[in-house]
């Protein structure tokens, strides 16, 4: 099984918009971010669309067309983001009922029930405490080698 990174590549392209933004430009296009996040710019558009619909950022079509932050990063948080791109629980139960004649068919459910209540809570307390702007300040943080790109640009 593999981990979902549709919150780390969403939270990579709000914050590749906020510094994109600073550095003087309106809008950023999808193929953009696609570059900075070593994806298909129809994941990073499927994940904007679910962004938009979110209150997270805006598009604009046409000339000059592209996307920008509907609101600061200071008030955005990871909790914002992982809503609007990770719907439903963190953890399921069986598509299907186990067996209830079985021991452990018929308890597992309710003992990983409140275990999981109590993961899912601690994670959106945790994600909750981090804005984007946080995220951007640790990500400018790191040292680098030189690149001969720049914001992704080519």
């Amino acid at each position: 099984m593999s981990a979902n990174s549709r919150l780390t590549i969403a939270a990579h392209a709000l914050a590749w918009i906020g510094l994109y933004q600073r550095q003087g430009h309106e809008v950023a296009t999808s193929e953009q971010i696609a570059t900075s996040a070593n994806t298909n710019p129809v994941v990073i558009r499927r994940l904007l669309g679910e962004l938009r619909r979110a209150g997270l950022v805006e598009s604009r079509r046409g000339a000059g067309a592209g996307w920008s932050l509907a609101r600061e990063l200071e008030s955005i948080t990871l909790l914002d983001v992982y809503e609007a791109v990770e719907p439903g629980p963190l953890f399921a139960m069986h598509r299907t009922a186990p067996d209830q004649e079985c021991v452990v068919g018929h308890g597992i459910q309710p003992a990983l029930q409140s275990i999981y209540e109590g993961i899912e809570e601690t994670l959106r307390h945790e994600l909750a405490r981090v804005t984007l702007e946080n995220v951007l300040r640790d990500v400018l943080a790191v040292p680098r080698q030189p690149s001969r790109y720049a914001l992704g640009g080519r």
